[in-house]
């Protein structure tokens, strides 16, 4: 097996990188001195690796600067609608080498670290995962953000900077356990404080009702201060902004009149303030409801409606009125999108400033809400749905619970007229839900307070229309829509396999990484051998580089020429780690059962973080991480299957293991994965995919057709018939030998000796109470990754199917998902200018 290659002979290789001008060559090393320089004048005279990392960034940055002042003025000029995403997740990942990429870099800074005898690639490995994201729907965030800026539209993200983002998993004698992300530690070189646009938040007080209107009084305040983050497009030199609240107490925070002086209390006390931005809440579609994520979810909804108030009012071509009272326009510049509900206040308190401050009348307020706002739902499942006690919003929020219920009674009003007599329809179709714990559904605040509702893919969409919110569906079928989700090709290609990128640009030019669907033209050559031969190629060096890694980091070894079969993403009983265990014993045992046989050499991966308060989640992880404990040590086995967990599953790690994927585990129960974005990564990166027919999963066999996926497994029809027949697992543990022998191993201490009734509790939810059937699909599973299996041993018929699915995969871009949000949602036309560079005069 060859050695993977050196970065020096990579660098001569690949020309997707850009061209290193000696000119941007010479530019950076000179830069980059002067950095490190001034690093060393202000502390030592001896650089570590980290002075070297902060010396490239503030290089790297100092090219963004220009271009994002250029861009900020040049929307300050045009004056465009703006879009304005707003998300309680940004899950950014590292930023230093998607700055090259989108800047045209990454040669001339490759070439200069080079020339300065360093390594750009170990440099990369210092810098921290921004972590501020669960999984999906904050790395989704990322990605639209990426396509925006490349898209030039005048967008903003909008955010919390939590000071801790997503634990750092450990793995400890098989166990998760969580350790803080104190990923500023070192400093964000990315950030900018902006102290002068810092805005007061307020929390709690009382509600006067006075001839001159509502006043919301007594209040306690906490200051937002906003720290931006430039975001550059692909070499369009246009550069948006994310904007991250920080929480910061004012001077006198409880140093008012009343406090009798404990002065040393009180600036102690400043702390409960600032922790409003400490640390992001770990639940992945899961709803925990507690005041201090309620107080999250207000405060950065607050401070970014007051932004964005104030850069309308003060635009170009705001209202001409000296007063500035006109709001009329405020819809025709501002679009809000609220990924997912936890934004949703953004509805009542857009009322509440419209209303209570700028005096708008109460039916107009909520026209503009309306034709402002629009919703993404992200989720079906009922345990995720916010419901937030009214008991604790008459504390925390008590104008918006007024301004919820009028809402509410005028949206009931409406129903009781179109549907009169029918009682059970209003109480389905109340944001205030009755009960021993009176709550409000932010899902059904967001339906009757958006102008559009979505999906994030298309079957997702269906079952939001046909169940999730039939109701509010046949009241308003105009205003539901699919969005069917996308990934970036600058990150999620280009940046993490730019082998691969290179052998595509070689067949079909470069402009597939603006214009995903030209990878179609890929179809011409899926029966060209040298291509054939070099898609493989590629792929066997991602492999051979991440076993290398695997070896160095986490000291496992593998068989880089085994099947690279992985499932990566959060520990959910609904994803069905415990399907791709079962399978794993499954084969275990046949290996067992004959070890002569000849058997497909596999090293199945999984990875992903539990929830720390989710005890199913963290059972799966010691099970998984018990398994591969007797596999791996089996002599009999040898190198044909090894069982690895990932630990620390990051967007810095997914970016390793991705192209060095030969199959794709994307087995949800139909009907419960919204849509799933790792599937699509894995896709254009050279990997099949065995999946159920379950979120974005059925729009992926449609475009490369259902025979180059392996589909297996009930429809969301057959899950919705075995709901009604009535799920009896122990009739699957009856029938099949297979599955009764690995359950039972599992029962009796097989995998865990030394504490034999370790995983009961897993075995009881399967055979008792399991929502999401995993026994139901065992057979059809097994047998499917039979026929995996026999593909693989023909390496010619499998890199063909390979191609057949990248050339297929154009449609997944995050560049079509923005371009139909823009069109469809907000009303505004990507637009393919380039801004002219800061060294070039403006227009």
């Amino acid at each position: 097996m060859a050695a993977p290659l050196s970065d020096g002979e990579r660098r001569k290789q690949i020309s997707v990188r850009g061209i290193a001008g000696l000119g941007d060559v010479a530019e950076v090393r000179k830069s980059f001195n002067r950095h490190l320089h001034f690093t060393l004048v202000k502390d030592r005279n001896v650089a570590t690796p980290r002075d070297y990392y902060f010396a490239l960034a503030h290089t790297v940055r100092d090219h963004l600067v220009g271009r994002w002042i250029r861009t900020q003025q040049h929307y300050y000029e045009k004056d465009p609608k703006r879009i304005y995403y707003l998300s309680l997740e940004f899950y950014m990942g590292r930023t230093l080498q998607n700055t090259m990429v989108n800047l045209g870099l990454q040669n001339a800074c490759d070439e200069a670290i080079y020339q300065l005898g360093l390594d750009l690639e170990e440099l990369e490995e210092i810098e921290e995962d921004a972590g501020l994201g669960n999984g999906g729907l904050g790395r989704l965030a990322a990605c639209f953000l990426d396509s925006m800026a490349t898209l030039g539209l005048a967008a903003y993200g909008y955010g919390i900077r939590y000071e801790f983002g997503i634990f750092n998993q450990k793995i400890v004698d098989g166990w998760q356990v969580e350790e803080a992300d104190d990923w500023l530690r070192y400093g964000n070189p990315w950030e900018k404080a902006r102290p002068e646009y810092m805005l007061p938040v307020h929390f709690y007080g009382r509600v006067d009702h006075t001839p001159e209107g509502v006043k919301w009084i007594d209040t306690q305040v906490v200051l937002a201060m906003p720290y931006d983050t430039p975001v550059p497009g692909y070499k369009n030199n246009t550069v948006n902004t994310m904007r991250l609240w920080s929480a910061k107490a004012p001077n006198d925070f409880n140093l008012q009149e009343f406090n009798v002086g404990d002065y040393i209390e009180a600036v102690l006390d400043r702390n409960l303030a600032e922790n409003i931005s400490r640390v992001l809440y770990p639940n992945d579609n899961f709803f925990e409801g507690k005041e201090l994520r309620l107080k999250q979810e207000y405060f950065v909804v607050a401070a970014t409606l007051q932004d964005i108030i104030r850069r309308f009012k003060s635009s170009k071509f705001g209202c001409r009125d000296p007063v500035r009272t006109c709001f009329e326009t405020f819809p025709d510049k501002v679009a809000i999108q609220l990924n997912d509900t936890h934004p949703a206040l953004s509805i009542p308190e857009l009322m509440r400033i419209l209303v209570d401050v700028e005096k708008v009348d109460w039916d107009k307020a909520w026209e503009i809400t309306k034709r402002t706002c629009a919703y993404t739902n992200h989720t079906v499942l009922p345990e995720a749905l916010e419901r937030w006690p009214v008991s604790m919003f008459e504390k925390l929020l008590p104008r918006h619970l007024e301004i919820i219920y009028a809402l509410n009674q005028m949206h009931l009003d409406r129903v009781a007229a179109l549907y009169p007599g029918d009682i059970d329809r209003l109480r389905r179709m109340s944001v205030i839900e009755e009960g021993d714990c009176k709550r409000i559904n932010m899902a059904h605040l967001c339906v009757i307070g958006s102008h559009a509702v979505n999906g994030v893919a298309r079957i997702h969409s269906d079952i939001v229309k046909n169940s999730v919110f039939k109701d509010f569906y046949e009241l308003e079928p105009e205003k539901f829509q699919n969005k069917t989700n996308g990934i970036t090709p600058r990150r999620w290609l280009l940046l993490c396999n730019p082998g691969l990128a290179d052998v595509i640009a070689e067949k079909i030019g470069e402009d597939f990484i603006t214009d995903l669907s030209q990878l179609k033209k890929l179809l011409d050559f899926i029966n060209n051998e040298t291509f054939i031969r070099d898609v493989a190629k590629v792929k066997q060096e991602n492999k051979l580089k991440f076993a290398a890694y695997l070896e160095e980091q986490y000291k496992v070894k593998i068989n880089p020429s085994s099947m690279f079969d992985v499932q990566v993403k959060r520990i959910h009983e609904y994803k069905r780690q415990l399907l791709n265990c079962l399978h794993a014993i499954t084969l275990y045992n046949r290996i067992r059962r004959d070890p002569s046989k000849s058997f497909v050499p596999r090293t199945i991966m999984i990875g992903g973080k539990a929830a720390p308060g989710y005890h199913m989640a963290k059972m799966i992880i010691k099970l998984i991480t018990s398994i591969g404990e007797v596999i791996n040590n089996d002599p009999y086995v040898g190198d044909r299957l090894k069982v690895i967990f990932l630990e620390n599953y990051r967007v810095s790690l997914a970016e390793k293991v991705i192209p060095a994927a030969d199959l794709s585990q994307q087995i949800s129960t139909a009907g419960t994965e919204a849509s799933g974005t790792g599937n699509m990564k894995f896709m254009v990166n050279g990997a099949l995919t065995i999946g159920t027919m379950d979120g974005a999963n059925v729009e992926m066999a449609e475009e490369a057709g259902e025979e180059n996926l392996f589909i297996f497994g009930m429809r969301v029809e057959d899950v919705e018939a075995l709901d009604r027949q009535g799920y009896n697992a122990r009739e699957y543990y009856e029938r099949l030998p297979e599955l009764r022998q690995a359950v039972d191993q599992i029962s009796s201490g097989f995998f865990s000796p030394r504490d034999p009734g370790c995983f009961r509790d897993v075995v009881n939810m399967l055979m008792h109470h399991d929502r999401f059937k995993v026994f139901a699909d065992y057979e059809a599973y097994i047998k499917c990754q039979g026929q995996v299996d026999q593909l693989f041993m023909d390496p010619r018929e499998w890199t063909k199917k390979v191609i057949r699915n990248i050339a297929c995969s154009g449609k997944f871009s995050s560049d079509r998902t923005i371009t139909e949000y823009a069109r469809e949602i907000w009303g505004v036309e990507p637009s393919a200018t380039k801004i002219p560079p800061p060294n070039l005069p403006r227009d």
